[in-house]
């Protein structure tokens, strides 16, 4: 049973002490994001000075259309082999890949650049599907799967500016060289950091029976598609901005190779900051919020073009990042709230999908814009590509967040609980959506003990009594929850819970029960970690050992 209060910031930033395990992955995602911008900065550096905006662009297309092919296939590893082998692999991978194409920096061969670098960029694809994967078998209670998703946002967001910040500097004291040995080298102490958990990690359930869920494509409505579109422009604008940074560094503010990175560092502190804002969203009408931040976003990235200087430049673009993070946030949460919960898993493993093609075409654009209006014309024409599309949709885009539902019940509900109450906007709405009301007469059984799992449930109103083996074990009321045990370890439910007099309650399934807590709705059924603590909860007679 969880019902333990909300642990908030405090709690989350503990995580790393109080589970080592957890404390070292989420460590070395860190220095694989440090890696891969690095990487990612330094590189287009070197094409943009040998060959300008249009090398730039088919350097990032050369990364990103392989690394765009390779993803479906490599993800489908972590069903094959264990994810902490897949982790580690693509971490070696992309440290090597890097440490070559630091080597050939230092020999003055471009082409041997570009090539590590590609190599690198397939290999980064196995990070997050393994990442996800691997965390559910390193926790020890359900609370710390969310909060450890929390802590890799918080990481990853971090490790955008810190990595702006490094590359800027080496780039401007040592040169490319460094920079990107130095990425090699952290993915490698990443993945020396992940060879260390395999001894921990527990080998999970078959998941061969996930097959059977799933089927063909779905076919999406026009609201899903409109938003589809949406998220994928905002990834144009990125793969747009990935070499402008280049551009208005070094042509535009004249400033050198170490402001690409500091602009970046900018961008990445708006984002961040902006994570803060968007939790007001929550239950709210997000149509204007997403016309807003688009129109917005484009405003300032167009101001940047006649910017008098590199702070202001700056400045502008950490606007750029907190109106992008803005708008990715409420699209997000308006796609959960307009597509059926069954759905949602495909929908945006769709949209992942078309995130990789959509910076490829954002980093083409660039040269095109510049050949056809210099490179002010190139910031202006990237600029406008939000805005256009969403004001073109904006009509429509009214008409479906007017007919979205929005769960303000369960969402104040879901806030409360230590389990759910860090998850991102997006998250937490998708949980609530994915809920259902069910009213309980009074003595009416819930939970019997010795059946099956299948549902979690939130106490909304009155009151549940728990009774294992005949032995009553007291009372939960409004705010907690019952059920996840059994869901997490694929056992029979461990105790019998009927309301005590008339109650209500929020059930929600085990697919999205298991996706909410561990970030990834492909680990169904692959979660190890509750038997050690149901052996607890059960030797110690914890009321909270439920179901």
């Amino acid at each position: 049973m969880s019902g333990r209060p909300g642990g908030g910031l405090g709690s989350v930033a503990s995580l790393a002490r109080r589970r080592p395990p957890i404390g070292r992955l989420v460590g070395a995602y860190g220095l694989f994001i440090l890696s891969e911008y690095v990487a990612w900065v330094v590189v287009l550096v070197i094409a943009f000075k040998r060959g300008g905006a249009t090398e730039a662009g088919l350097v990032a297309l050369a990364q990103l259309a392989p690394a765009a092919v390779a993803a479906p296939y490599i993800a489908r590893l972590c069903d094959r082999y264990p994810p902490w082998t897949v982790l580690y692999g693509g971490y070696v991978v992309q440290g090597a890949g890097l440490v070559v194409a630091g080597g050939a920096a230092a020999l003055g061969d471009v082409l041997g650049v570009y090539v590590g670098s590609v190599v690198a960029s397939v290999a980064v694809v196995t990070a997050r599907p393994a990442q996800a994967a691997l965390l559910p078998r390193l926790a020890t209670a359900p609370e710390d799967l969310t909060e450890a998703n929390v802590l890799v946002g918080w990481i990853e967001n971090l490790g955008v500016i810190a990595s702006g910040l490094v590359a800027g500097w080496l780039l401007a004291a040592s040169g490319p060289t460094a920079g990107l040995v130095l990425a090699g080298v952290a993915s490698l102490l990443g993945g020396a950091m992940v060879w260390k958990l395999g001894h921990r990690v527990v080998v999970g359930h078959d998941a061969s029976h996930l097959a059977a869920e799933h089927g063909p494509r779905p076919r999406l409505g026009p609201e899903a598609r409109l938003l589809l579109a949406l998220l994928t422009v905002q990834w144009v604008l990125i793969g747009g901005l990935d070499v402008l940074f280049v551009v208005i560094a070094i042509d535009v503010l004249g400033a050198g190779d170490g402001w690409v990175g500091y602009l970046q560092t900018g961008f990445g502190i708006g984002g961040l900051l902006a994570t803060v804002v968007a939790a007001l969203l929550v239950g709210r009408r997000l149509a204007w919020p997403i016309l807003g931040s688009a129109v917005a976003a484009g405003a300032c990235l167009a101001l940047v073009a006649v910017a008098p200087g590199v702070w202001t430049s700056a400045v502008l673009l950490a606007l750029v990042g907190a109106f992008r993070s803005l708008l990715d946030v409420a699209g997000r949460t308006l796609l959960q709230r307009s597509v059926p919960p069954h759905l949602l898993g495909r929908v945006f493993g769709q949209l992942e999908g078309l995130t990789m093609a959509a910076l490829a075409v954002g980093s083409l654009l660039v040269p095109v814009f510049v050949e056809l209006g210099g490179d002010r014309g190139a910031i202006v024409g990237i600029a406008l590509v939000l805005p256009l599309v969403a004001l073109l949709g904006g009509r429509r885009l009214m008409s479906v967040d007017a007919a979205a539902t929005v769960p303000v019940v369960e969402i104040s509900l879901l806030r409360d609980m230590r389990m759910f109450g860090g998850l991102p906007p997006p998250a937490l709405e998708s949980v609530a959506m994915a809920m259902e009301r069910r009213t309980l007469a009074p003595d009416e059984v819930l939970i019997r003990e010795g059946d099956p799992g299948d549902a979690y449930y939130v106490i909304a109103d009155g009151a549940l009594h728990i009774e294992r083996g005949g032995r009553s074990l007291g009372l939960r009321h409004r705010g907690d929850g019952v059920g996840e045990i059994a869901l997490l370890t694929g056992t029979p439910r461990t105790a019998t819970v009927s309301a005590h007099g008339a109650a209500t309650v929020y059930e929600l399934g085990r697919q999205p029960f298991l996706a909410a807590v561990s970030g990834h709705p492909g680990t169904t059924g692959l979660h190890p970690v509750a038997a050690t603590i149901l052996d607890e909860r059960l030797r110690d007679d914890d009321p909270a050992a439920d179901a």
